[in-house]
C-alpha cells in the first residue's frame, strides 16, 4: 500500500482537526490558485489556533519558580554552612 493510498495524509495527526483538509472551506476566488487558498485556510486557522497557549504558560511559571527556588538555595546553603562552621569551631575549642 503506497503512501498515496492513504485515507488520510501521513502528516495529519499533527495537524489540528479542520486543519488537515482546509479544501473543505469553499472554493478558491479569482485568480486564486487551490493551494493558495488552503494555504490561506491554514494560516487563518493557526493564527485562531491557541490550545498549546496554557501549557507554555505552565512551563514558564515552573521555570521561574525553579529559578527562584535555586537562587534560595544558594543563600540558604551559605547560612547554613556558616551556621555548622559555626557549631564546629565551639565543639573543637571545648574539647
Amino acid at each position: 500500500m503506497g503512501i498515496s493510498n492513504l485515507p488520510h495524509p501521513p502528516y495529519s495527526q499533527f495537524i489540528p482537526k479542520g486543519l488537515a483538509y482546509p479544501e473543505c472551506h469553499g472554493k478558491p476566488k479569482q485568480g486564486e490558485t487551490k493551494q493558495m487558498k488552503n494555504m490561506k485556510q491554514l494560516l487563518k486557522n493557526l493564527m485562531n489556533e491557541d490550545s498549546g497557549q496554557d501549557l507554555i504558560e505552565y512551563a514558564l511559571v515552573a521555570a521561574l519558580v525553579g529559578l527562584g527556588a535555586v537562587t534560595a538555595m544558594k543563600s540558604l546553603s551559605t547560612s547554613i554552612s556558616s551556621a555548622f562552621n559555626g557549631v564546629g569551631s565551639t565543639l573543637t575549642s571545648s574539647v
